[in-house]
């Protein structure tokens, strides 16, 4: 028994040995492939010894606008690289004063570009960028001395060049790459640019192109002796694809200088297509700030401004749509069967039925067409409290239902334009009510303000301007966008598709002829402009933190329509002292290229007026 004991732990011990073994073998194989297949770091090491791999960046596409005026294209800079394995000691003397910087900033950004935090996936084999945007005389000099900085090269690249100092918040700018965008897409790495805001931002990858590489052979010295076989391996770079704009860049940089020294926004576009074709915001600035080595300090002046340039009043601005709101109301009304066009409303300087909203002097009672004409207060009071509080049905569906109606019309989210940053504006629910009101019963006159596009109403100038164009092309809209064509190839299809309101085509064109009306001899008449017929609608937004926002809406021609706007500038008073002229001008200027000698008058107040003093908004 003993001996047969012994030989069964003697052939035990032979398995455990035969398996440690094993292991052993398994550790070494695993270590060698994380050696050789995992780790890039050694790859690299072993491919720096013999190689040298340039980038070669593509032209980024360049940007037209709808008549084919280029807008944005490319110049050429320098940056000064380095692969740091390769970097022997040199004259930092020397160097700086070749680059015109000092001691201390060369060891700043040498610690900078060593940082993982701020460049993540550092590695000493492979290409940094220490220096961008060397000057022309910069680079000269550099390049005459390179042979003193072993380790150093000159990475040639394109930046932005800017034919009009308009449209800022329309194209955006190119940034350096932070940590989270090469996280987030392998594509780039430090050093590198990326869109930052507008077209750049939304169509970056479009714009961008692809990289092309370029591979050298190094010596045991490190000098370069050529490309390595023949360079059947290098690839080529690809251009970025071009963007042809639906902006009309005459037609933007008019609507800035109609908004010089105002807070505000215009939106125009041509209603058939969706395109846009101005998107002022007001301030705004000169894209060229944002360039070169001066963007840093410029793009801080401008987040510190007190005006906020950098904001995009178009696309961000929530507004209370004041009376332009009121074409929304007589749509739902008629399609809900509580008006008719001989459905009359009293107006007793106002609406006055438990409570006042006060309206000024017209002709009372008054029906729908003469409402919009007169942009009579109470009448649109009347028909929100009729349809509101409804025999029959309960406040907050009837509610439900009427906000559904603004839902479908563009109101209270996202249109969708091409652009980033877009605010949804608000449209209330009646839950929000609901939990206003803490649990009591509302009616109509408890929330009657929002009738007249007050109250707890905001809206985008984009979404204003959309309305109008859904009422020109008399009942249907299609989603706002800047972007016209990509390299000649046709737009995303959902800018292509109709969106339609389930409101009935002859109510649009009762609304449509109201807005006329306006314009003939009623709040809009400054908007009449000899040969074309233009409908309108005011807007007087009231505002608790100072004077009243200007508003307007507008259309022409009155059939077939080519051009529809919105106009909003803050603190300026009633809609017809500054919307209705700017809206008028940018309609005339689109549709006839100049303006007429009887409106010469109109042109320049509306230039050379200045609301933020008026208004008495005053900088900090």
């Amino acid at each position: 028994m003993n001996n047969m004991g012994k030989g069964y732990k003697l052939e035990n011990r032979k398995y455990v040995i035969g398996g440690f073994i094993c292991l052993i073998v398994a550790i070494y194989i695993f270590r060698l492939f994380s050696l050789q297949i995992s780790n890039d770091k050694y790859k690299e090491s072993a491919d720096s010894n013999a190689f040298f791999k340039r980038v070669i960046y593509p032209s980024r596409g360049l940007i037209y606008d709808r008549n084919n005026k280029l807008i944005v294209f490319n110049k050429p800079a320098y940056d000064v690289m380095l692969i740091p394995r390769d970097v022997d000691q040199f004259d930092t003397l020397t160097f700086c004063n070749t680059l015109s910087i000092s001691k201390e900033e060369l060891t700043n950004r040498w610690k900078e570009m060593k940082n993982p935090e701020k460049n993540p996936g550092y590695s000493a084999y492979t290409p940094q960028r220490l220096i961008s945007h060397l000057s022309e005389e910069d680079y000269g000099k550099f390049q005459e001395k390179l042979y003193q900085f072993p380790g150093f090269f000159i990475q040639k690249r394109t930046v932005r060049e800017y034919a009009y100092s308009n449209g800022a918040n329309i194209l955006g700018n190119i940034r350096e790459v932070s940590a989270s965008d090469i996280e987030r897409d392998h594509y780039y790495r430090r050093g590198d640019y990326t869109g930052d805001l507008g077209v750049e931002k939304s169509y970056e990858t479009a714009l961008r192109g692809n990289k092309g590489m370029e591979i050298l052979m190094k010596d045991a010295l490190g000098r370069i002796k050529g490309k390595y076989e023949n360079g059947i391996h290098d690839t080529f770079p690809v251009s970025g694809k071009n963007l042809r704009l639906s902006i009309d860049i005459d037609l933007q940089k008019y609507g800035e200088e109609l908004m010089q020294g105002k807070i505000g926004a215009i939106v125009a576009l041509e209603p058939s297509t969706g395109e846009i074709l101005a998107l002022v915001t007001s301030p705004s600035y000169d894209p060229s700030l944002l360039v070169g080595k001066e963007r840093g300090k410029n793009y801080t002046t401008l987040v510190k401004d007190h005006y906020k340039p950098l904001y995009d009043r178009a696309l961000q601005g929530a507004y209370p749509p004041g009376s332009t709101f009121k074409p929304t109301q007589g749509l739902i009304f008629l399609q809900e069967g509580i008006v008719n066009l001989k459905t009359m409303y009293p107006c007793y300087r106002g609406y006055v039925n438990g409570l006042r909203v006060g309206c000024h002097p017209h002709a009372s009672p008054i029906s729908l067409k003469p409402a919009l004409q007169t942009s009579c207060n109470a009448y649109f009071c009347w028909g929100f409290k009729n349809m509101i509080d409804k025999k029959g049905t309960k406040p907050a569906d009837q509610f439900e239902k009427w906000k559904n109606y603004l839902v479908e019309m563009g109101y209270g989210y996202k249109l969708g334009v091409d652009l980033p940053s877009e605010s949804r504006g608000f449209i209330p629910n009646s839950e929000f009510y609901s939990k206003s009101f803490r649990g009591r019963s509302w009616t109509a006159n408890s929330i009657i303000s929002v009738s007249i596009g007050q109250g707890e109403v905001l809206a985008t100038p984009l979404q204003i301007a959309n309305l109008c164009a859904t009422i020109a092309n008399r009942g249907y809209f299609y989603t706002p966008h800047v972007v016209k064509e990509i390299s000649d190839s046709i737009i995303d299809t959902k800018y292509r598709e109709k969106h339609k309101p389930n409101i009935k085509r002859s109510y649009y064109e009762d609304i449509a002829e109201g807005m006329r009306m306006a314009v003939l001899g009623g709040t809009c008449r400054g908007a009449n402009i000899p040969g074309i017929e233009v409908c309108g609608k005011t807007g007087t937004a009231q505002n608790p933190h100072g004077k009243d926002h200007s508003a307007f809406i507008g259309f022409a021609p009155y059939k077939n329509p080519k051009i529809a706007v919105a106009v909003y500038v803050e603190n300026a008073g009633y809609g017809a002292t500054y919307g209705v002229p700017i809206g008028s001008l940018i309609i005339e200027k689109y549709l006839n290229s100049e303006i007429s000698p009887q409106r010469k008058g109109i042109e320049e107040r509306m230039l050379n007026s200045n609301t933020i003093i008026s208004s008495g908004v005053k900088k900090h």
